[in-house]
């Protein structure tokens, strides 16, 4: 039998009087314990029992499909600036990546500001967002990786171009892929005007969007486009995440391998000083891929669905 069969309906109507003068009528507890004769204490007492018995329930509600409770919790255990879960097709991964991609504009038409300077790099999570993005304020926007697009994906290029039309502001983009053959032929291409004029933002930039890959076939675009051969020796120098090409090892400390200088886009240094790098990130797989990415500073906030917040709850 619950507690509030227990209970007699005298107790019960106090109970149910002092919450509603707390919950709802804004009323202080040393203001109900005056006005009902009571003491604070048992004032305080009363609003335990009225939540325990099931008199009051607290429910955390949000328009849409905001799952506001994991979002909250979320962002408390890892102590993130900007944590956002939201419900959608888990077991369609195209349509995870669209719901994830609406979500991402959202968030970043609310916090970008004028005189940001936003960097995007290339991943497939955040494609999906140049096309729900509506407004954003007046900010330059950044290149941060070379293009590893796959048939049928857009490159970077066509991202950076699109969300600067939104906002009005200074495109810095360039043609340039994000692996290189050789450390010799990547630092050529770093000193053309195009590139170079876009690595030169990176000290600058205020906010960025990355995708987080794990290091294992099918998890990275990154690691997918290594020989099996490579990907292994990768793994075995302790690579369990990649964030844009900066490789990290499963505590979030970056690795430098000889891939790591054949790279063009963001190294791992001037992505941990970015004030504010927005994670858009799916497939439970990917956990603790995430969990170092946060682990190391990486990544300060967060676009994700329940299944992936969950695994990060455990991981936390």
């Amino acid at each position: 039998m619950s507690d509030q069969h227990r209970t007699g309906p005298s107790a019960l109507v106090l109970a149910a009087t002092v919450a509603r003068r707390y919950y709802l009528e804004g009323a202080t507890k040393v203001e109900i314990a005056a006005e009902l004769g009571l003491s604070r204490f048992k004032v305080a007492r009363l609003l335990d029992e009225a939540r325990a018995s099931g008199i009051v329930r607290i429910e955390l509600d949000s328009p849409g499909h905001l799952n506001l409770d994991l979002s909250v919790r979320l962002g408390e255990a890892y102590g993130l600036r900007h944590c956002i879960v939201m419900e959608g097709p888990e077991d369609d991964e195209e349509l995870l990546r669209a719901s994830l991609g609406r979500s991402a504009a959202e968030l970043v038409s609310e916090i970008v500001e004028p005189g940001d300077i936003l960097g995007l790099a290339w991943a497939r999570s955040l494609m999906p967002m140049r096309t729900s993005l509506e407004r954003l304020a007046r900010c330059d926007v950044v290149q941060l990786t070379g293009s590893l697009a796959l048939p049928r994906d857009d490159s970077p290029v066509e991202l950076v171009r699109d969300v600067s039309r939104r906002s009005t502001g200074h495109a810095y983009f360039y043609y340039a892929p994000m692996i290189l053959p050789d450390a010799a032929t990547a630092s050529v291409l770093r000193t053309q005007p195009e590139v170079a004029r876009a690595l030169e933002r990176f000290p600058h930039v205020t906010k960025a969007l990355v995708g987080v890959g794990a290091w294992a076939k099918g998890l990275s675009t990154v690691a997918d486009a290594l020989s099996d051969e490579e990907r292994q020796h990768i793994y075995d120098l302790g690579v369990r995440s990649e964030m844009s090409g900066v490789q990290l090892d499963a505590t979030g400390i970056p690795v430098t391998t000889e891939l790591t200088p054949r790279l063009i886009g963001i190294n791992a240094e001037q992505l941990h000083r970015i004030p504010e790098v927005i994670g858009i990130v799916y497939g439970a797989p990917k956990a603790d891929a995430v969990h170092a990415a946060l682990r190391g500073g990486f990544v300060t906030s967060l676009v994700t669905h329940p299944t992936m917040a969950r695994e990060l709850l455990q991981r936390a």
